[in-house]
């Protein structure tokens, strides 16, 4: 039902001292899309459950959908938060031919109904989560709004990624909107360059927008507060689902140090890829990288016990007419519950037993 991974250095931890919620410092959400839904029964127990009575501070990181997510757990009422968006994503309803302004404005919408009035002074305060959203700024061709022009500098980025991921570093800079109080730390060996902006009330909501605007897909959020002028994108472009080390920097007496602990990652797949030019190559992420990270995967045969056997995913809108895509997308949702009550199973029994190397 759900199988659970660990690096090496995650694994002997827990070997040492249980599965305890206190051991993360770190919480990673992915790119993907509606793929996420499969994680929706973990996400309502992770924040109403495991995480609840948490008095230490996470860091909530995420891309695109991951960042969504993100800003409902740094939310009063997670639970709550990640419903609405769960709710409005899956009954998402689009014309037959919708135009990038029509996806972006129904992004728009569904980014005010998950914040609803309080939501962004709920994230903005949050001592406890910490979201943080990854956001791809766009340099050369990538930042223009024709769509030939873009396509073309993407075709650019495909050749580049073939090549080297870290030609990509020469388009996209990584920008990582995230609390004041935030000491996270992103160590990227691809050279990507990365900035942190604090959130301001101003900067939250183009920043979310901007980490979940795909390109040719979605418009680019223009000059957001407090940044840079350009055109800013998905943070999936760079950061799909990862292939960094993490960082919290605390002053130790008079000495900043590091300190490297664990990192629990939900993701809809045991084979995590770097960035969005990766989705279909053989490229594997850095194992160094996961040395402090537990994934938690829905198993292959939870997948196949689903609709049409396999996760949703962003063709459904094209395949699928709306009454037939919405019924098949909440019924993906409601079975997740499944996933939730397996893991509270392993949290109960402790058996470390579960856990492969990752």
């Amino acid at each position: 039902m759900l199988d659970i991974y660990a690096g090496e250095n995650a694994l002997t931890t827990i070997q040492e001292n249980g599965f305890k919620q206190e051991l993360f410092t770190n919480f990673l959400g992915a790119s993907g899309g509606p793929k996420w839904f499969t994680l929706f029964g973990l996400d309502k127990y992770l924040f109403g459950d495991f995480f609840q009575e948490r008095t230490t501070e996470l860091n909530l990181i995420g891309s695109s959908a991951g960042a969504f997510r993100a800003a409902c757990f740094a939310q009063k009422d997670p639970v709550a938060a990640i419903s609405r968006l769960a709710d409005k994503y899956a009954r998402t309803v689009y014309d037959d031919k919708p135009t990038t302004a029509d996806i972006s404005d129904s992004a728009v919408d569904m980014l005010s109904h998950i914040f609803g009035t309080s939501g962004v002074n709920e994230v903005l305060s949050n001592n406890i989560f910490k979201a943080h959203f990854i956001v791809a700024k766009c340099n050369g061709l990538t930042s223009y709004e024709n769509k030939a022009v873009q396509c073309a500098g993407l075709l650019g980025s495909i050749l580049l990624n073939k090549i080297d991921r870290r030609l990509l570093s020469y388009q996209y800079e990584r920008f990582i909107y995230r609390p004041k109080s935030s000491n996270l730390i992103v160590n990227d060996p691809y050279n990507f360059t990365s900035h942190y902006i604090d959130f301001t009330q101003d900067n939250i909501p183009d920043a979310l927008l901007a980490s979940g605007s795909i390109p040719m897909v979605m418009s680019g959020i223009k000059n957001i507060a407090n940044s840079p002028q350009g055109t800013y994108r998905d943070g999936g472009i760079i950061d799909y689902h990862f292939d960094f080390a993490l960082h919290n920097e605390q002053m130790i007496g008079t000495k900043q140090k590091q300190l490297d602990n664990l990192t629990l990652y939900p993701h809809f797949s045991d084979k995590p890829k770097a960035g969005w030019f990766d989705k279909s190559s053989s490229r594997q992420v850095l194992n160094k990288h996961y040395e402090n990270t537990v994934l938690l995967v829905p198993s292959e045969r939870f997948i196949q016990s689903l609709p049409y056997n396999k996760i949703p995913d962003r063709n459904d809108f094209k395949t699928l007419d709306a009454p037939t895509r919405i019924k098949y997308w909440l019924k993906v949702l409601s079975e997740t519950d499944r996933l939730a009550d397996a893991f509270n199973e392993f949290i109960v029994k402790q058996d470390t037993n579960k856990i492969q190397r990752f």
